[in-house]
């Protein structure tokens, strides 16, 4: 459907589009900008740290047999991502060069696309419009599965019944619909949890490596809150008072301002949410060897925990309900291991 869909989009865009050559020297947008340059860090800092939260992502990690399918697969992704998100930007500088944008009245940036899609013939309209609702479709449901499955393992530990979850995530999707009508850009939305993830990915995925088996969940915990201070202390300092400096957390005036206020946001959030972490690390270390020198026992923030066993292990044995088939069948368990938080 994807290939079908840049095939029949590509083709018509080519031949029913009329680009003004005088247009494309005017619009200046194959020139330099402050922005342009600003995003080759904001982009990718915000998506990357972004797509840890995704859940979809996560549940096709795990479903990778080996190491070299997820690797394989990965790479499949990449080069499918890069070349779809390469072809619908290149629409926007179309609908400039085409003269649809921004057009009479001047409409916003972020319709672009749907301005140059008002061009085509309306059967080509028509197929992208159920292929694009197809496609959405298919990631919504995605997402929900991915939802029910972290609220039932990673909250309630498959403790609650299973349709209850799944109550609870069509319950969810009210508010988020009346929140994405209501809110004045969806892009700020996406920003503001860019900036969040931004500031607390970094201190989290030291945790994820085995050679820090020292850093605990209250690093974590502190160095994401510390990344979004950072961003108010360094908004307040930039714009010269708190009320701008807070606005700046949500980024009320989005990425395109011709200032430094957005990258240095987005700078501000990973290394003072990893300072904020380090501090909190230093914290927490320096109160357990007082706590140990003042009550007589071992200092062992630094010892190495138990290894872990395998997230599922062959518990004891049970026989088949079947009384002439007597197969020993293994039962799963899951492991219990937990982290630390202190």
């Amino acid at each position: 459907m994807v290939i079908g869909l840049l095939i029949i989009g590509v083709v018509t865009v080519g031949v029913e589009t009329k680009v003004d050559r005088n247009l494309v020297e005017s619009s200046n947008l194959l020139g330099a900008s402050l922005l342009g340059w600003q995003l080759i860090y904001i982009l990718p800092v915000a998506i990357f740290t972004n797509d840890f939260f995704i859940s979809g992502f996560w549940m096709r990690t795990f479903a990778s047999k080996t190491n070299r399918d997820l690797r394989i697969g990965t790479s499949i992704a990449t080069v499918a991502v890069l070349i779809i998100l390469t072809l619908v930007g290149v629409t926007g500088l179309l609908a400039a060069w085409t003269g649809v944008w921004p057009g009479d009245p001047p409409q916003e940036g972020s319709i672009a696309f749907f301005l140059l899609l008002e061009q085509l013939p309306a059967w080509v309209v028509g197929i992208v419009i159920v292929m694009t609702v197809s496609l959405s479709t298919a990631a919504f449901d995605s997402l929900q599965s991915a939802m029910v499955s972290t609220g039932s393992n990673d909250l309630f530990r498959n403790r609650l019944n299973f349709w209850w979850i799944r109550l609870a995530v069509v319950l969810i999707i009210f508010p988020v619909a009346v929140v994405a009508l209501k809110s004045p850009s969806i892009l700020q939305i996406y920003l503001i949890s860019d900036l969040v993830s931004a500031s607390s990915i970094p201190v989290l995925v030291i945790g994820l490596s085995s050679k820090c088996y020292w850093w605990r969940g209250f690093e974590v915990v502190v160095g994401g809150l510390g990344g979004i201070l950072t961003v108010f202390i360094f908004g307040t300092i930039y714009y010269g008072n708190a009320k701008d400096g807070a606005n700046l957390i949500l980024l009320e005036q989005s990425l395109y301002v011709d200032d430094w206020s957005a990258f240095g946001a987005f700078v501000a959030a990973p290394i003072g949410g990893l300072l904020w972490g380090f501090g909190a690390f230093a914290g927490r270390i320096g109160v357990q060897w007082i706590l140990a020198k003042v009550q007589g026992h071992r200092f062992d923030a630094f010892d190495r925990p138990a290894p872990a066993g395998p997230s599922l292990f062959t518990g004891p044995h049970e026989r088949s309900s079947d009384e002439d088939d007597q197969e020993i069948v293994p039962v799963a368990k899951a492991s219990s291991l937990k982290g630390k938080f202190l």
